[in-house]
């Protein structure tokens, strides 16, 4: 069964949100979605200061299996990456609600954060998969 926190924000595709003090939003792929995947071998994370537009295609995730996209939940500014990762992508695997975190972006309407699904939400979600 997978961990679903449920201080976060989920999306369909698996991944989460957190709201950070600041208004700004750390990001990353949820415990489903990397055993999904399995063990991952490679993450590419969008660059610092880019736009990104909800729905698209922002990230890469790349385990021994399959290779898998990383949608922005958001529109907004990308404001940090997780470098760490870059050189030890097992973190997302090991800790995906922590230390494996993928970027953290400014959305350009927090309202936004509202739409998307509360961990009960995406538990029924992964229960429907089940």
């Amino acid at each position: 069964m997978s961990e679903v926190p449920s201080d976060l924000r989920y999306t369909s595709d698996h991944e989460w949100l957190r709201e950070e003090d600041d208004g700004s939003v750390v990001v990353g792929i949820t415990d489903h979605a990397q055993g999904a995947l399995g063990e991952l071998v490679f993450v590419e994370v969008p660059e610092t200061g880019s736009d990104v537009t909800q729905g698209d295609a922002c990230a890469v995730v790349e385990s021994v299996k399959a290779a898998s996209d990383v949608y922005a939940p958001l529109n907004g500014e990308i404001l940090e990456v997780n470098e760490a990762i870059a050189d030890a992508p097992e973190k997302v695997n090991q800790d995906p609600y922590g230390d494996g975190w993928l970027f953290r972006m400014r959305p350009h309407d927090a309202k936004d954060l509202d739409e998307l699904l509360e961990a009960e939400a995406y538990q029924a979600l992964l229960d429907e998969l089940d």
